[in-house]
């Protein structure tokens, strides 16, 4: 007589403990990530119809400087004051061919803090200027015909 082995009693429903817990792990780690994501300072941009599309301005390697509506002023995600931004984009500058630099202010923000930044930037030899704004979507509507007599 042949040997058969005899098979383990058979489970009716899969357990899915190990998978809910990976799920939760994986939950944690992108909540603790996507804050860190962020790496402009968030502004209400001033809003444009006519607005050019600056997509240089999305990249990792982009210069963004941006003014708060309280004055406050980051490049990138430092905050620093109106007197070392000149000498932080000189630096960030030497070693790129692209002097362009990004301006997001807030459309709530003191024109002459705009102003102030926009000059120090100058100042540091920036050959290219881009003012970020949100781009107002136009009605596409069409206006009625003036009623005739």
């Amino acid at each position: 007589m042949a040997y058969k082995p005899q098979a383990g009693a058979q489970m009716a429903a899969p357990n899915v403990i190990p998978m809910a817990d990976i799920m939760l792990v994986l939950l944690i780690i992108f909540m603790v990530v996507t804050p860190l994501l962020t790496k402009d300072i968030p502004v209400d941009l001033a809003s444009a119809q006519n607005s050019r599309d600056m997509q240089d301005a999305d990249k990792d390697d982009a210069i963004v400087v941006a003014v708060t509506r309280d004055g406050r002023i980051y490049l990138g995600s430092t905050q620093m004051t109106k007197d070392e931004i000149t000498g932080s984009i000189k630096d960030r500058l030497s070693s790129r061919l692209d002097k362009t630099v990004y301006v997001r202010s807030d459309s709530r923000a003191k024109y002459g803090d705009v102003v102030a930044v926009v000059d120090e930037i100058r100042s540091a030899g920036v050959d290219q200027l881009g003012l970020l704004t949100q781009r107002l979507e136009k009605a596409t509507a069409t206006p009625r015909p003036p009623a005739g007599d």
